[in-house]
């Protein structure tokens, strides 16, 4: 898959893509540009953790900070504590999907309960 081979090159075409778009006509500041070029290479790192069937979580949590800049930057009116709890969100989120794909090293038959009633 050329995704997987060429990350760079899909990010440095996401790069150009926005400066010609700012160039001839998208009314976008310098700033916001370089917001969308983080959430570019956010994405393409969750693509990328996706593809290589690696842990995920830490790719989610960080595409989700990047639209979160994304949206700030483009408007979006939240304190910082709004912003903390969407991302505290996403990380509870993003745990509880991680819970269903870990095994734990020991079966739960080798586990040692505590006798009832004692």
């Amino acid at each position: 898959m050329i995704f997987k081979r060429e990350p760079a090159l899909w990010l440095g075409l996401a790069a150009i893509v926005v400066k010609l778009l700012a160039a001839f006509g998208m009314d976008v500041s310098a700033e916001q540009q370089a917001v969308i070029n983080a959430v570019a290479a956010a994405l393409v790192g969750l693509i990328l953790a996706v593809v290589a069937g690696d842990a995920i979580g830490a790719a989610v949590l960080g595409f989700a900070q990047a639209v979160l800049a994304l949206a700030v930057g483009f408007g979006l009116d939240w304190s910082a504590e709004q912003q903390a709890v969407a991302l505290a969100a996403a990380a509870a989120v993003v745990a509880m999907w991680d819970r269903t794909q870990i095994a734990a090293p020991a079966p739960s038959a080798a586990v040692r309960r505590p006798l009832s009633g004692v």
